[in-house]
């Protein structure tokens, strides 16, 4: 027993990411101080140190568990057999991510590094990266639909992945401002009309 005192409790570290994310979420990463991130995820700052490393490392990896997790989706969309389903799940399943009512509203990605600071804008890089990965990633499904002949010859491939994400990261800020699904389903139907069809 007495060995035992002094060691830190121990916690689910992924439920610590998660409540880490929704504090970036809400806060961004400038606004989100570290007695924030730390009451929210129950542990204290040796702990978080510890764990994580500092507050960048933190955030950094609250964002990878928030692309495995919150964002399944795009994984699922890009396995869809044609190139309008690809899309349209995307931004059908996008725009039901950004109303979840346990979450909240709009995206980390886009939340996360909106105010820039003393960081000399490295959180917002590393999330402009992350989202022009994810763009690249379907760029890639869509020149393999135009290969296929899924998509019309002539098809711009990486114009249409940018299309798709400037109407999917359109929708977040909208839906940080307080725009319903309903609305953001409106958008996705006048955007569908863009998708090419062989």
């Amino acid at each position: 027993m007495a060995g035992e005192r002094g060691r830190p409790r121990a916690f689910d570290a992924d439920a610590a990411l998660d409540r880490a994310a929704e504090v970036f979420w809400r806060q961004g990463y400038e606004g989100a101080s570290l007695s924030d991130l730390t009451e929210a995820m129950g542990i204290n700052r040796p702990s978080l140190y510890a764990a994580y490393g500092n507050k960048d490392a933190l955030f950094r990896r609250a964002v990878a568990r928030y692309a495995e997790i919150d964002m399944a989706y795009v994984r699922a969309a890009i396995a869809e057999p044609t190139a309008f389903a690809v899309v349209e799940h995307l931004l059908r399943a996008n725009a039901d991510a950004l109303t979840r009512t346990d979450r909240p509203a709009g995206c980390l990605s886009i939340q996360g590094g909106l105010a820039s600071g003393s960081d000399g804008g490295r959180v917002a890089q590393f999330l402009a990266a992350s989202r022009l990965a994810g763009e690249r990633a379907l760029a890639e499904r869509l020149e393999r639909a135009l290969d296929e002949g899924d998509l019309p010859a002539g098809t711009d491939a990486a114009a249409l992945a940018r299309y798709v994400m400037v109407v999917s990261e359109g929708n977040a800020v909208h839906a940080a401002g307080g725009a319903d699904r309903a609305a953001l389903h409106a958008t996705v139907d006048i955007a569908l009309r863009a998708v090419p069809r062989p």
